[in-house]
């Protein structure tokens, strides 16, 4: 029985209504000594307040996609649809996709890089199957969901894709490849750090982008990819953004994490200290061209807006860290994160390249039999260049801050 099904969900709260029922019955039935008739009594309060707390943790689950399976509960992966990436880019298997919810093509993937297996979701835009963009690469929206949680997260409590399908027809958003991977393919949530043999670090920055770059029509630049999360995937945008430049562009941080880090988290004191994102900031080189947006409420105590400010205050160029959107009202949560929508994400597809036409190479011509020497081969065209968007004008139109 799927632990996200709607028949285990009312299967429990059968089992409640028969608990309570059972309680009531029994209740003035119990016979024996006192200390047996109390603990048979114990047993059944407990009894009804399993049940009832089971209802409302799978209500929770369902509503907010924290675990897809029971596999992902208990820190299992299976196997429906393998793909294997290797460390240098290339693969020793095909990915294999099948299809998932909302449109998303699903995969479970083993990273050879990391050794880690799990879950990845890519979703890819109308353009991409038009006979019109056959020949063209497009960007790549990479989002990080919070911990606890998984990709269906983004699902079911962001509602992907249809958002960013409403601002790509709009014309607010290029078309772009939507990428959710989990962050903590093993369960142990290190905040997308490699922390001893849990690699989760490279599992994202590795492992995931050469399983997009080799199966789909991907930007190879890091101008081409953009990070967005929410929560602990805020904190770890900005990290990976920060800690590698070369390979992402630019990040959307919603709500993140405290960016000191957390000591219970990584108890690692020296990789906490070299790569929370201050840390990565203050070590930041010229190579770093990266810009970062954070997002986060006046009332939200697990993201302040003093942290925001706290990152922005340690930005040195090139980076460049935009003043941080701070809603006056809002919580922890995705009514106020998907309330952000439509501001950040045209934002991170102004800071990310268009799809780009790939030229094939010609074909080399046979010489005739009249034809002396080698025949010279055609040189391909040149793709047209398309540099990446600048930053919008009135970044918070729409969006009530605070001052």
């Amino acid at each position: 029985m799927s632990l996200t099904g709607t028949a285990f969900f009312y299967t429990l709260i059968a089992a409640t209504v028969v608990a309570v029922a059972v309680t009531m019955v029994a209740w003035g039935a119990v016979r024996g000594p006192k200390a047996v008739r109390a603990a048979v009594r114990l047993a059944l309060i407990g009894l009804c307040q399993v049940t009832a707390i089971a209802v409302v943790a799978v209500w929770i689950n369902n509503a907010n996609g924290l675990y897809s399976s029971w596999s992902d509960l208990f820190g299992q992966q299976d196997n429906v649809g393998v793909g294997v990436a290797s460390a240098d880019g290339t693969s020793t298997q095909a990915a294999s996709f099948t299809g998932g919810p909302n449109g998303f093509q699903r995969t479970v993937l083993h990273g050879q890089a990391s050794g880690l297996t799990g879950e990845v979701l890519v979703w890819t835009p109308p353009q991409y199957d038009d006979p019109q963009y056959r020949n063209y690469s497009f960007p790549v929206v990479e989002l990080l969901h919070g911990y606890p949680g998984s990709p269906e997260t983004w699902l079911k409590g962001g509602g992907m894709p249809g958002p960013l399908t409403y601002l790509m027809s709009q014309g607010k958003m290029k078309p772009a490849i939507v990428v959710i991977p989990r962050i903590n393919p093993n369960g142990i949530n290190t905040d997308c750090t490699d922390v001893g043999n849990v690699r989760n670090g490279t599992w994202l920055d590795t492992d995931v982008p050469n399983l997009v770059k080799k199966d789909f029509r991907v930007l190879g630049d890091a101008h081409g990819w953009g990070l967005l999360g929410d929560s602990t995937g805020g904190y770890c945008a900005t990290k990976l953004v920060l800690q590698h430049p070369d390979r992402f562009g630019a990040a959307v941080a919603l709500s993140p994490d405290d960016f000191r880090g957390d000591p219970s988290t990584i108890r690692d004191k020296k990789v906490l200290a070299a790569q929370n994102p201050l840390a990565l900031m203050k070590a930041a080189g010229p190579q770093a061209d990266v810009s970062i947006l954070i997002a986060t409420t006046a009332q939200d105590r697990y993201s302040t807006p003093a942290n925001a400010q706290a990152l922005r205050a340690a930005a040195k160029f090139p980076v460049t860290v935009e003043q941080p959107i701070v809603l006056k009202d809002g919580g922890h949560n995705w009514g106020t994160w998907a309330a952000l929508f439509p501001v950040v994400f045209p934002w991170l597809s102004q800071q990310l390249d268009a799809p780009q036409l790939v030229q094939p190479a010609p074909p080399t011509p046979h010489p005739s039999p009249s034809q002396h020497g080698p025949a010279q081969q055609q040189q391909p065209g040149k793709p047209a260049p398309n540099a990446a968007g600048k930053p919008a004008a009135g970044l918070a139109t729409g969006a009530h801050t605070h001052s």
